[in-house]
């Protein structure tokens, strides 16, 4: 024991020796981390953090779940997600259903922490200014917190107003809701001290530049603007609104509604004053092949449509960024994919003809061919029974030669004399992944044969904002105030680039026309589900059931085939629209809808918040 003692005498001697020679020996600092010091007195660390505060973006809009599915452009496949909570109103402050991070309250709020948090640091005379690069960081961090409150302010209405970065304190817990008007004004003055803060920058993919900071600023106040936050308006189509008591944190109480849309004309003008976009400004519509080709270019921001994008979520190391995975997440299951957010009927049915007519089930010519003869934005958008599309693997190309969508029964020669396309849920391939409204994505995905979609990623970004948004928020304002001439010249330009006529109509018929375009345009850009709402068309538009086709071909008189193919010489094809199952899906609105619930948690926490109409407290 005593020689025991001894060895631990010793020890402790070398211990105390050691840590005196070595001041730093308890004071050693994480490999993996920078601390907080470091961090403000460093513009190379400081430019690392704010660039940090963009992966609030998420994947952009390329989650395997997508906002589409909420609205009635798409139906979600796969049960147990959360979606159909929404889409069938049954959403209350303790279970909202389905959430995307990227406008979740509590994600917003710990993204706009870290932009007050690199604000207040970056305008500290403590910390190294170094010019244009410290300009620039405050710019973006302005933008970036001007962002995340607008999804704030689009999803749930007016919220807290902080701008600094708060701590634990109780006051920050009970901060009230500000009104509408006052969270627009704040977006609105952060735009502008952007704007003026990037002016001169360099254009760096992925980041906050002057433009779009003109662009956020112009969907702002379009949509403050709009039926759902004029407070008369509002209350005159919702009895839901009316009987709230806080309208005013939803919409404006009164004022001149003209000047709102005189102030979203004059934003959206900026944009198109300091950028060009792609395509625009031809005096007639090309060829229908072209404009093809030119929509999908637009979507994929490549061979000039990159000029589209004004703020992107880009996808560069593939291999870690799920947001390549669209073809995976949307993609035919004939092909292997997973078929999630499929095209519904009501949106196919939308898209009109090569004229301009619209598509009409009671014509008699576009029921017998419903895919034949359409605007070239639905090719460039939807994968329908007999698209030409990619090779399939090797093991299922013997199925299928030529590489054509096959959503329908067929009748075939020998066996059993029915085929069961590849691309349904009877499919030989994959049936538990097939598509119930007949349709699939096909904008965004590449079409590169090379690409094999369940194990590709794809380096194409998402339009965080894009400059034909810009060009049409132009357009409805100009409606809105009576310069349809100047509407129409704006909207045919977007047309002609695709190969559509002009538009003529004026009036009701013309307000119309636009939100139709604005639809089939913008169409799975999260767009429909904010315009449907704010236009308080949503209890019309989003309440009918989610349907889709339903194909058969049977044999013209002496024709047979033993291996399918798509063929109107050899089938007669009869085309059938049908509601889903309410079992599946049995879509409702209550206009609660028209806001997302703020959870209860968050209720609990600060009971100075004011719960949105329709949600239990």
């Amino acid at each position: 024991m005593k020689r025991i003692n001894n060895y631990l005498a010793i020890l402790l001697a070398t211990c105390f020796t050691l840590t005196a020679c070595n001041d730093d020996f308890l004071n050693t600092r994480p490999l993996g981390e920078v601390d907080e010091t470091s961090v403000w007195t460093d513009i190379n660390l400081a430019e690392a953090f704010v660039v940090g505060i963009y992966s609030g973006l998420g994947q952009g809009g390329f989650d395997e779940q997508m906002l589409a599915s909420l609205s009635d452009e798409a139906m979600f496949t796969h049960p147990g997600r959360g979606i159909t909570t929404v889409t069938e109103a049954r959403s209350n402050s303790a279970d909202r259903g389905w959430v995307s991070g990227t406008y979740s309250w509590n994600n917003m709020y710990l993204r706009i922490r870290a932009t007050n948090l690199a604000i207040e640091k970056l305008t500290d005379e403590k910390f190294p200014h170094t010019g244009a690069s410290t300009d620039r960081l405050i710019g973006e961090a302005k933008f970036m917190r001007a962002y995340y409150y607008h999804q704030l302010l689009r999803y749930y209405g007016g919220f807290p107003i902080v701008d600094y970065a708060y701590t634990l304190d109780a006051e920050t817990f009970l901060a009230p809701r500000n009104t509408f008007e006052e969270c627009v004004n704040f977006i609105v003055k952060d735009l502008d001290e952007a704007e003026a803060l990037l002016t001169g920058q360099s254009v760096i993919p992925g980041r906050a530049t002057k433009v779009s900071a003109l662009a956020l600023k112009s969907r702002v106040l379009l949509y403050a603007a709009s039926d759902l936050h004029d407070g008369p308006t509002a209350a005159s189509k919702s009895p839901e609104l009316a009987a709230y008591p806080n309208l005013e944190i939803l919409a404006y109480p009164s004022g001149n509604r003209m000047e709102r849309w005189q102030k979203a004309q004059a934003a959206a003008k900026a944009v198109l004053d300091a950028t060009t976009g792609n395509q625009m400004g031809l005096s007639a519509p090309v060829d229908h092949a072209t404009g093809i080709q030119n929509y999908i270019n637009n979507s994929m921001a490549r061979n000039g449509g990159q000029a589209e994008i004004l703020l992107g979520r880009y996808f560069i190391n593939l291999k870690q960024e799920a947001g390549g995975r669209q073809g995976l997440f949307n993609g035919p299951n004939g092909y292997n994919n997973w078929a999630g957010n499929t095209p519904v009927q009501t949106l196919i049915d939308d898209y009109e003809m090569m004229d301009g007519t619209k598509f009409s089930w009671s014509n008699p010519a576009h029921a017998a061919a419903p895919y034949v003869n359409r605007d070239a934005r639905f090719y460039a958008s939807v994968l329908y029974d007999g698209a030409q599309w990619k090779p399939r693997s090797s093991a299922n190309q013997p199925r299928d030669p030529l590489g054509q969508i096959q959503t329908g029964t067929y009748e075939i020669t020998g066996g059993t004399g029915t085929h069961f396309g590849l691309d349904t849920r009877n499919s030989p391939i994959e049936d538990w992944n097939g598509s119930y409204t007949g349709y699939y994505f096909r904008k965004f995905i590449d079409a590169n044969p090379a690409i094999v979609d369940q194990n590709t990623y794809q380096q194409v970004p998402w339009p965080v904002l894009r400059y034909t948004e810009a060009v049409l928020n132009y357009v409805e304002a100009s409606i809105e105030l009576g310069q349809e001439a100047e509407a129409k010249a704006w909207l045919n330009q977007i047309r002609f680039r695709v190969g559509q006529p002009a538009v003529t109509e004026t009036g009701e018929a013309l307000r119309d026309r636009y939100r139709n375009e604005r639809r089939i345009e913008m169409a799975y850009e999260e767009q429909r589900y904010h315009d449907a709402r704010r236009w308080m068309i949503a209890p019309q538009a989003f309440a009918r059931q989610a349907n889709g086709i339903n194909i058969t071909a049977t044999f013209k008189p002496g024709q047979s085939l033993s291996t399918y193919k798509y063929d109107p010489t050899i089938y007669n094809y009869v085309y059938k629209v049908i509601d889903m199952d309410p079992g599946k899906e049995n879509r409702k609105w209550l206009d609660k809808m028209y806001y997302v619930a703020i959870e209860r948690d968050e209720m609990n926490r600060n009971s100075d918040l004011v719960q949105n109409p329709g949600y239990d407290q």
